[in-house]
């Protein structure tokens, strides 16, 4: 049975008729009862008449939509609210309530090639290739903001002038004037999808629901992957509280210029917008189709709301890897790890260990809520269903895991594709492209040539969106709702210099300052990373560009763990695997082999007597390291720290606390600071 619904109020003399998308063509055709009250085309607005004595005469107008999936009248009475609040600003066409299952998700997929969005890839099992808009590639964290009454909440005062870096806030009266300017009739021609989704195991403690709207199907597809979604979500929820999400292309039909169309990828890069509002629980994102700006259960939920929600019940939502790691003798450790995107944490969550007799699991791959339980210990869950992977650099002998994992069920967004229906990129393996197959770049140039250093195959942050289900190493445990016991937690970044390969904190208040010290470079995974220009950039506990709330308070919400008596807070290190010579090459060879440190990490959780003093932190003491079989192997520049870098880097995060932090950082961390300048100074 379809119902159509009235949305989107309008005043004008005449009727209007609105072009529907070729799927709610699609849906339209195969409706056999149809409204009464709708017009004959059974498409666009419908008139009634408000007439007074003595009065003119006007004629009111609202937008028809129709309910092609779902009831609406089945909803529990504030998600249903929600929906219709958003439709008649929105004004879709078709609401589309999601059930997650395969006939749904098949339906996506169709819709998505006869839109010409995606392209099937033979070569795999299930597997699409979308390309977007070159616009519309990455995190545009410009646009992306937090609105709150008092700014004070949301980001530090800066000193100097100096540009905010952590969150830019955006007050509740500019928000609406955005809001209004984007927002209203942006769906028409369109099909509002509803899409319950639970961050987290469905009903456990540790999970939290949302529910996104949005207008497009590539997002619907990567939403069943990435979260778990469907009917049984919206049964667990009942009426309770859930987190808001909406999301637009931000492009109507018919188009207003259909020449400025690239790729078929629907998006309004003029206009994006990616606001978090905590008060409400709301996300709202337009303009943008890529996937952290429009999977609103990933960064927007999982971290920069979920941050905020964290520190509110007193738990903590961060941008970490989890694993499991069992040594020859059986014993297990789960281990978080938080470093910036595209520094290695799908590939360490899926190390195929080079120590014989160790065993890796993936709890996950980004992002981990960790709660302290009844009993002080600290435990985690991944909230998310699936991996959203940096695809360049992935291989068999970088990761084979990961590789293994892509082979189906996989959507890759801004890749090669070989002519024989494969997937290409850089670093991939030589084997990738088969003899007499040719390559055609992301950019949609043939006969793409290896070693084009001018138009690379594919995009630095290309991506593959797989189920994590399938994953051949997933933990047994990674469902689990009560979560994994988290044993250490590491920092690490990309440092080509100074920064030795691993060190451990000397205690939590330190642990916590090695957090906020945090530097790495730039990435691709951001709009302003992946250029030839390598810069080293403060990137803060791995989350600067998804703090929810002022930095400073989230210091202090680590910090209060650390005085709390019935916990028992992990030890803390930090890994740096991208340490390089004066020739560029990288000292340690990584991937597999970084077991190794992990092995001495164990060590140290165990108490074992394997480190010794450094300015910096607790360093292995020689020979603890086990590097047998890797050849030369210069241990001692990969561990060396000169003071005077060690005074660079003091004077640089003194610098960035200061104007970035201020008044803001807790006494605590100018300590620690000048803590490490007096042993840099005793050196």
């Amino acid at each position: 049975m379809v119902v159509r619904f009235f949305a989107g109020v309008s005043r004008c003399k005449t009727l209007a008729l609105f072009q529907c998308n070729s799927f709610a063509s699609a849906c339209r055709s195969r409706t056999t009862s149809t409204s009464r009250q709708a017009t004959t085309t059974g498409l666009g607005l419908i008139t009634r008449i408000n007439a007074s004595p003595l009065k003119s005469v006007s004629v009111e107008q609202k937008r028809l939509y129709t309910v092609v999936k779902g009831s609406l009248s089945s909803l529990a009475p504030k998600v249903r609210s929600f929906i219709e609040e958003k439709a008649e600003i929105c004004q879709p066409d078709n609401v589309y309530i999601c059930d997650g299952s395969d006939a749904e998700n098949q339906q996506m997929i169709d819709t998505l090639l006869e839109n010409g969005m995606i392209q099937s890839l033979p070569k795999y099992d299930n597997c699409w290739l979308a390309l977007t808009d070159p616009k519309d590639v990455a995190r545009v964290e410009k646009q992306t903001f937090i609105v709150t009454e008092d700014k004070k909440r949301t980001t530090p005062t800066t000193t100097n002038g100096a540009e905010g870096k952590l969150a830019i806030w955006k007050s509740p009266e500019d928000f609406k004037m955005e809001f209004d300017e984007r927002f209203p009739g942006c769906m028409k021609g369109r099909t509002m999808y509803v899409v319950p989704f639970s961050m987290g195991p469905v009903g456990s403690p540790l999970s939290k629901i949302g529910v996104e709207l949005t207008d497009s199907a590539y997002v619907v597809a990567s939403m069943r992957i990435m979260t778990r979604m469907g009917a049984n979500v919206l049964k667990t929820l009942g009426d309770s509280e859930f987190v808001k999400a909406l999301h637009s292309v931000g492009q109507p039909l018919p188009l207003s210029h259909p020449e400025s169309l690239v790729n078929n990828w629907p998006c309004n890069s003029e206009k994006i917008m990616v606001a978090h509002i905590p008060d409400k629980n709301e996300i709202a994102s337009f303009g943008s189709g890529y996937g952290g700006n429009s999977l609103l259960g990933k960064k927007c939920f999982a971290l920069r709301l979920g941050s905020i929600l964290a520190q509110r019940e007193g738990w903590l939502a961060e941008h970490m890897l989890i694993l499991g790691i069992t040594n020859p003798q059986g014993v297990k450790k789960y281990i978080a790890a938080a470093f910036p995107s595209a520094c290695g944490k799908t590939n360490l969550a899926m190390m195929t260990p080079s120590l014989p007799g160790y065993k890796i699991e993936c709890v996950g791959d980004d992002i981990a809520w960790m709660r302290f339980d009844s009993e002080g210990q600290l435990r985690a869950i991944n909230p998310e269903a699936g991996f959203f992977g940096v695809a360049p650099g992935t291989s068999m002998a970088t990761n084979p895991i990961a590789m293994k994992l892509i082979q189906s069920n996989t959507v890759f967004t801004n890749v090669a594709k070989t002519s024989d229906g494969g997937v290409y990129w850089k670093g991939i393996d030589d084997d990738a492209v088969s003899p007499g197959a040719t390559i055609t770049s992301w950019k949609r140039q043939e006969n793409w040539q290896p070693g084009d250093k001018t138009n690379p195959a594919a995009h630095a942050n290309a991506r593959f969106c797989a189920p994590a289900a399938q994953c051949p190493i997933m933990d047994p445990a990674w469902e689990d709702s009560a979560g994994v016991p988290i044993d250490a937690i590491l920092f690490g970044g990309r440092r080509p210099n100074g920064v030795p390969l691993v060190y451990e904190s000397f205690n939590w208040q330190h642990g916590v300052f090695v957090g906020a010290a945090m530097r790495s470079e730039a990435t691709a995974a951001a709009e302003h990373g992946g250029g030839n220009k390598k810069m080293i950039m403060h990137d803060p506990f791995a989350m600067r560009p998804f703090f929810g709330y002022n930095f400073g308070d989230y210091i202090k919400h680590w910090l209060s763990f650390g005085e709390r008596k019935d916990v028992k807070v992990p030890k803390v290190f930090h890994v740096n695997w991208f340490r390089t010579n004066n020739q560029g090459d990288f000292l340690w060879p990584g991937f597999g082999d970084n077991v190794r440190v992990l092995e001495w990490i164990l060590e140290r959780v165990g108490d074992k007597d394997v480190a010794r003093e450094s300015p910096i932190g607790l360093i292995p003491k020689p020979g603890s390291l086990n590097v047998e079989g890797l050849g030369d192997i210069d241990m001692k520049e990969l561990f060396s720290v000169s003071p005077e870098f060690l005074r660079d880097e003091c004077n640089e995060i003194e610098k960035y606390f200061k104007e970035q932090v201020n008044e803001d950082l807790p006494p605590e961390m100018w300590q620690e600071l000048l803590n490490l300048q007096a042993r840099t100074e005793s050196m």
